[in-house]
């Protein structure tokens, strides 16, 4: 019996942070019962290497982490794999050369053994992965998973409606606030001040949201993803830029954005019921990944897409390539009356004037410090106390803009009558609730006055008209 000694035998490779946690907690639950045997270690974060270097150390038997982060540690040798590694695994392969890895993907083959065994996995068949196959794999096996890459109508339902800029806020108030849309929802945007004129127009009706884009911590990032999953929260407004523009190895750009970050791929958001573009997705594959967030397994799910008269051509691209791929996956126009809603378009243009290019960028910087500072509590006291970490909440209101308190409520007489029934169930439940505990359904004003006349006369008392309960009772 030959006992093996400890060693890196494995390496996965991922574009993002949040895709390198996700992969280490799933490997984890599937090793859950030999976890003394299968050790997975993830060096996707940004902690100094100094301090990833005891993990590695140990010799883990799975390292997962980014291709620029696996080099570093290679370049320090911390890691050595050029004598150990039996398998390398690339995981959203086509997604590595877009996210800027090409350098350091090449860089990192020359530190791995000559004999390995490789998997490359992908959802598009691009240029890049191309690139990637002829880079990694000598006389492959393919496997190509058939079917639609959306669920078919009886499980996703599509919908698009054609709104202009003012329309986009006042439909999503509308949705959001009269609560028309049920279950947790992902509102993707377009860029990162995009998602805080949202949440800060929100905040004007206290609709609490959660900001997802490229310039959080990775540490909040992947906490706020696992709080939403939990149902911490309702909305998360986030970006899903596909390609940040950072040189080669550098951790982020100039602007502060993350290059390793990414929320409409690889991510696994769970139990999303709605998926609603806010900015209509620039590509087809984009919107595929927007859209793939929900209605996944068994579950149902719902896409709506707001689109507007520069989006249209936009719109006809997703279209033509749904319908080529599933004649089922096809967007039904969104029948809601506009017109029915024109009276919160005040409301609306009201909220909008406290939302500022000034107040957009204090949020901004305001939600960037704040992250900060949740992050280091993150990284250290929330280590030890766990439980503590459910009170970290992500959706707090910024308020830099000037929030009036009289849009929180939302006046009856505005509310179309065909959704009265909908928006206000509670009033008319409480109201029956009342009469069956009184027993019997209070009696019209015409009664009332009958039996008011007949207790004069038999008492020869005047009773007030504002004695009501008492004489519901002798009635009864």
């Amino acid at each position: 019996f030959h006992v093996r000694e400890q060693d890196v035998r494995a390496l996965v490779l991922v574009p993002t942070k949040e895709l390198g946690q996700q992969v280490q907690n799933m490997m984890r639950k599937l090793a859950a019962f030999c976890s003394r045997d299968v050790r997975v270690a993830d060096i996707s974060g940004k902690a100094d290497l100094s301090a990833q270097r005891p993990i590695l150390m140990e010799k883990p038997d799975v390292v997962v982490g980014t291709p620029s982060r696996v080099l570093a540690h290679l370049n320090a040798q911390n890691l050595v794999l050029h004598s150990t590694l039996e398998m390398l695994v690339v995981d959203e392969a086509d997604l590595l050369f877009s996210f800027g890895f090409e350098a350091d993907l090449k860089n990192l083959l020359c530190h791995l053994p000559k004999i390995y065994q490789s998997f490359l996995m992908s959802a598009t068949f691009t240029e890049d992965v191309q690139a990637l196959k002829e880079l990694l794999l000598h006389n492959p096996v393919i496997l190509k998973l058939q079917g639609s890459q959306l669920p078919g109508g009886s499980q996703l339902q599509q919908y698009s409606i054609k709104c202009e800029e003012e329309d986009k806020f006042l439909l999503i108030y509308t949705l959001l606030r009269l609560r028309l849309v049920q279950g947790k929802t992902l509102v993707f945007v377009g860029a990162v001040d995009r998602c805080y004129r949202l949440k800060l127009f929100l905040e004007q009706f206290s609709i609490p949201a959660c900001v997802l884009n490229s310039e959080l911590p990775v540490q909040s990032r992947c906490h706020i993803i696992t709080q939403f999953n939990q149902g911490f929260y309702d909305y998360i407004i986030a970006t899903d830029e596909q390609s940040l523009s950072a040189p080669a190895g550098a951790a982020q750009t100039s602007e502060g954005k993350d290059k390793e970050y990414g929320v409409s791929r690889g991510v696994d958001f769970q139990n999303v019921s709605n998926v609603i573009n806010f900015d209509f997705p620039t590509t087809v594959d984009s919107y595929i990944h927007r859209v793939g967030r929900t209605a996944r397994a068994d579950n149902p799910g719902t896409a709506l897409s707001f689109v507007s008269s520069t989006e249209t051509a936009l719109l006809t691209e997703v279209e033509e390539a749904l319908m080529g791929d599933n004649a089922d996956c096809v967007l039904k126009p969104y029948q809601f009356k506009m017109e029915e809603i024109e009276g919160f378009r005040y409301r609306c243009r009201d909220a909008m004037r406290s939302v500022t290019k000034q107040a957009v960028r204090e949020a901004r910087l305001k939600e960037i410090k704040q992250e900060l500072l949740n992050s280091e509590k993150l990284k250290t006291y929330f280590e030890d106390n766990p439980r503590d970490l459910q009170l970290l909440r992500h959706d707090k209101d910024l308020h830099p803009a000037v929030v009036k308190p009289h849009l929180k409520n939302v006046p009856e007489y505005l509310v179309p009558e065909t959704l009265r029934s909908v928006v206000n169930p509670l009033s008319a439940r409480r109201k029956l609730r009342k009469e069956k505990q009184e027993g019997v359904a209070k009696p019209s004003f015409k009664v009332r006055t009958i039996c008011r006349n007949l207790l004069n006369d038999v008492l020869g008392t005047v009773v007030e008209f504002g004695v009501d309960v008492q004489l519901e009772s002798i009635i009864s």
